[in-house]
């Protein structure tokens, strides 16, 4: 029997206790699980209430992504549980350390066809790192801590724990004992073995033309400075687009991103070449996919790879390579260290010719439509004119498809560690506003801007709604050209037609936005552009800047170089 001077608590102020603990202070959920959003703000937890279901997972990954701490979203068992599940993919490919706190049904009801009951555990098996239901209050601590261990150790990732409705009501003593917090990632961290530092460290010192690709894992492990150390020691850097922001894009040794749109246009559209000429290459960070190695053709298989990468599963799976398995910033601090041992002034001597191949090559790339005055405009534009209104402090976000290709390829990155953010895991539209909104919950003194298609952002209008009634004021960009252009263009170049559907009405975006409450300003002429970007980001209020754009305008594809269907 419970004693009568024993204090209680229910299951959601355990479950609210637990992720103060764990340094949680905002969690992005609708109004369900009720009980603990109404326990929450006792243990200075604020909830963000996002409208479309879909949008709560994308918000609680770019606020991981740029707070370093593991982010929690919540949903409602069935429709809600199931539109968690594009963003914890997305979360997932990408590494993003998510844990969902799912409303279940009443355990009395378990599998009696219940009210949107479902077999959820079945549902996140393919999205998640680990997915549990609790069905003991005693045991709900417990599961609570195992979720955030899950997703913060070895390579981060969604954990998504089901707990019943009525065990959010359950009362029992309150715990007495002192546990840990494992809010923050990455947790644990390990470092490679030494003595495969070693050998990177004497190959890397002995290559002729060693090249260093990093990826998304540098920003994880928070390696910015260890990558610079090594890049000042005289070894190139390029990046890949999840990568963008690991080093000073102006420094003189860096290539920028390197990636599946190094066609003519492209910042890096010359230094193909010198990524093919490398002789060792270290990939730190990347999982080597798809879309990053352009279909695997643009790094060379005559080179020696070095992989570092906190996943070992990932090592070597598409490139044979020493492997070096651990946090990106512990093994790049290792590799430095390690080099000391090594004679590198003839990498110094060499260090002015490797410059000048490199400024030769950004200096002579075409860049004719960054300074284009047509009508309807060129997204080039659009983007060089954020870039030169923008500061090191400023996030910048972009959607998934052509918004991401002109951000990766048009935007400046000024210092190491500098963030631009967009969706590469699975890379689905409709993320950039809602990413533009959990980085401002991140970062609430940052300016954010978001640049994405009118096809993205229509998956997503509610959500200005969201960034106006949580005073998350950010920026948005929408390129307007009235198609879904990644589709057509493909479709164009592979089939010399396209169709119907990758064609939409008219749609007035800003008026949209001002019938939300916010701002809305409609581009038509490129002189009415940067007037209106030095506005927004001088507000404090949300905006959305609705630009109509030349639906002809394509990124540097590489798969789209010379084909003819393209010049319609």
């Amino acid at each position: 029997m419970k004693d009568a001077h024993t204090p209680t608590r229910t299951g959601a102020q355990i479950v609210a206790r637990a992720l103060q603990r764990h340094g949680v202070t905002q969690v992005f959920g609708q109004s369900i699980p009720s009980a603990l959003f109404l326990a929450a703000p006792n243990f200075g937890i604020t909830q963000v209430g996002y409208r479309t279901e879909n949008a709560g997972a994308a918000m609680a990954d770019a606020y991981a992504r740029l707070s370093g701490r593991v982010a929690v979203v919540t949903a409602q068992n069935g429709p809600a549980a199931t539109l968690l599940v594009p963003g914890l993919a997305e979360a997932l490919k990408a590494s993003i350390p998510i844990v969902a706190i799912v409303q279940d049904v009443h355990r009395l009801n378990t599998d009696r066809n219940a009210f949107q009951e479902l077999d959820h555990l079945a549902l996140f098996q393919g999205v998640a790192k680990w997915v549990r239901r609790v069905s003991e209050i005693s045991r709900l601590e417990d599961y609570i801590d195992m979720a955030f261990v899950a997703a913060a150790t070895g390579r981060a990732g969604p954990a998504v724990l089901m707990v019943p409705v009525d065990l959010f009501d359950e009362e029992t003593a309150a715990p007495n004992t002192e546990r840990e917090g494992f809010g923050h990632y990455p947790l644990d961290p390990t470092a490679p073995d030494p003595a495969r530092l070693a050998e990177a460290a004497q190959l890397l010192a002995g290559a002729q033309r060693p090249l260093i690709v990093a990826g998304g894992g540098v920003h994880s492990a928070g390696a910015h400075a260890a990558l610079a150390r090594l890049q000042d020691l005289g070894f190139p850097v390029a990046t890949t687009v999840m990568g963008k922001g690991s080093v000073d894009e102006t420094h003189p040794l860096s290539l920028g991103v390197v990636s599946y749109f190094m066609g003519p246009g492209a910042r890096a559209e010359g230094l193909a070449q010198m990524v093919g000429d490398a002789d060792v290459i270290v990939l730190a960070g990347t999982r080597t996919n798809q879309n990053g190695t352009d279909s695997w053709s643009l790094y060379p298989r005559t080179a020696r790879y070095i992989h570092l990468d906190i996943d070992g599963a990932e090592v070597g799976r598409n490139y044979p390579a020493l492997r070096l398995v651990g946090d990106a910033r512990l093994g790049l601090e290792g590799l430095t260290a390690a080099l000391s041992a090594h004679d590198l002034a003839p990498r110094q001597s060499a260090r002015p010719v490797t410059e000048g191949r490199i400024r030769e090559a950004l200096a002579t790339a075409s860049r004719m439509q960054a300074a284009s005055e047509a009508s309807p405009l060129r997204p080039e534009r659009v983007v060089a004119e954020i870039d030169r209104l923008i500061t090191p402090d400023t996030v910048v976000v972009a959607d998934a498809s052509y918004s991401s290709i002109w951000v990766a390829d048009g935007i400046t990155i000024r210092r190491p560690g500098q963030r631009v953010l967009t969706p590469r895991g699975l890379a689905g539209l409709g993320w950039g506003l809602p990413y533009a909104i959990g980085a401002k919950a991140a970062r609430p003194d940052a300016p954010v801007i978001c640049l994405t298609g009118d096809g993205g952002f229509a998956h997503v209008w509610a959500e200005i709604e969201t960034a106006r009634r949580m005073r998350l004021p950010v920026v948005v960009v929408v390129l307007n050209n009235q198609i879904l252009g990644y589709q057509k263009h493909a479709e164009l170049s592979l089939f010399g037609s396209h169709t119907d559907v990758v064609h939409f009405d008219p749609v007035d975006h800003a008026a949209i936005a001002r019938a939300c409450g916010v701002t809305g300003v409609r581009i038509d002429h490129v002189d009415q552009l940067a007037p209106a970007l030095r506005d927004a980001l001088a507000s404090d209020e949300v905006t959305v800047i609705d630009v109509v754009t030349d639906e002809r305008a394509y990124p540097p594809v590489t798969s789209f170089t010379g084909k003819q269907a393209l010049n319609y």
